[in-house]
C-alpha cells in the first residue's frame, strides 16, 4: 500500500510532535492478527491519536471526528467536545481558541492517517471508506469513548462503530477481529489485549453489547495488572483529579 501523499507543512507540525511528545511502546504485538483487525482503544485525550499516528506499527488509519476535519465545523465541535466542561468563567477564552485552531485541526486531520466519522447520513461513508481500507490490509484504530463513566480507567463506549465488520462481512465473508488496546501515556506504553472475533451470525445488537464489554474489561484487566500510574481519562479534566489504576479485585466487586 502506498504511503499517504502529505503537505510540508503536516511534516513538520508531525515533527514537532514527535519531539515534544512522549514516545511509546507497543507491548503485546505479537497479538495482532496477521491480517486486517480493528484497534479499540481508550482515547486518553490527544494521547492515544497521537500514539496511533506516530507509533502503532504497520499500514494503519485512526477514525477521526469529520467536524474536525472541516473547516466550517471544528469551532463548534471542538468546544463542545474538549473544552464545554470546563467552569463557565473559562469558556470566552475557549471558545476564542477553538476559533484558532481551525487551521491547524484542518491540516494535521487531512493529512494524517485518518477516516472521517460522523453521526448523521454520511456514516455511511465513513463505513465505505473503511471497509475499502481493510481489504488492502490495514488496520483501524479506533476511540469509541463517550461521555459517561464506565469505570475509573475507560468510560463507556460508543457501539455503532462494531457495525463495520457486519459491512466487512458482507463484502468478503471474513469475520472481522477486534483487539483491545490500553493507552498509557505516564508509563510510555501501548498495551494490546487479546482478538475479540465478531459473529455474523449473532444478532448486530448483541455483538455491539458484547465486544464493547469484551473490550472494556480487557482494557480495564491490563490497567488493572500495571504498576500504580496515573489514568489519562477521555474528559478533559483538571489534572488533579485524573485517577489512578486499582487492583483487579476493586472492578469485580
Amino acid at each position: 500500500m502506498e504511503e499517504k501523499k502529505t503537505s510540508l507543512i503536516y511534516r513538520i507540525i508531525r515533527w514537532l510532535v514527535w519531539l515534544f511528545s512522549p514516545n511509546l511502546t507497543l507491548v503485546g504485538e505479537e497479538k495482532l492478527p496477521d491480517g486486517p483487525c480493528v484497534i479499540i482503544g481508550n482515547h486518553s485525550q490527544m494521547a492515544g491519536p497521537i500514539a496511533g499516528e506516530l507509533y502503532f506499527p504497520g499500514n494503519r488509519y485512526i477514525w477521526c471526528a469529520g467536524e474536525m476535519m472541516n473547516r466550517k465545523e471544528v469551532a463548534e465541535y471542538a468546544f463542545t467536545d474538549f473544552w464545554s466542561f470546563k467552569p463557565k468563567w473559562t469558556h470566552p477564552f475557549f471558545r476564542l481558541l477553538s476559533h484558532l485552531i481551525v487551521p491547524l485541526s484542518v491540516c494535521v486531520f487531512n493529512n494524517a492517517h485518518t477516516v472521517p466519522v460522523y453521526h448523521d447520513a454520511r456514516l455511511i461513508t465513513t463505513f465505505r471508506e473503511s471497509v475499502a481500507l481493510l481489504q488492502k490490509g490495514v488496520r483501524l484504530i479506533i476511540f469509541p469513548e463517550k461521555n459517561q463513566r464506565y469505570n475509573n480507567i475507560v468510560y463507556a463506549f460508543q457501539d455503532k462503530f462494531i457495525d463495520v465488520a457486519r459491512f466487512y462481512f458482507k463484502r468478503t465473508g471474513e469475520s472481522l477481529p477486534f483487539v483491545p488496546m490500553y493507552i498509557a501515556p505516564r508509563l510510555r506504553k501501548m498495551y494490546l489485549g487479546e482478538p475479540i472475533l465478531f459473529d455474523p451470525q449473532a444478532p448486530i445488537d448483541s455483538e455491539r453489547e458484547r465486544i464493547c464489554r469484551e473490550a472494556a474489561e480487557q482494557i480495564t484487566r491490563i490497567a488493572a495488572s500495571l504498576p500504580e500510574h496515573t489514568v489519562v481519562p477521555y474528559r478533559n479534566i483538571p489534572r488533579k483529579d485524573y485517577p489512578k489504576n486499582k487492583p483487579i479485585e476493586v472492578y469485580q466487586k
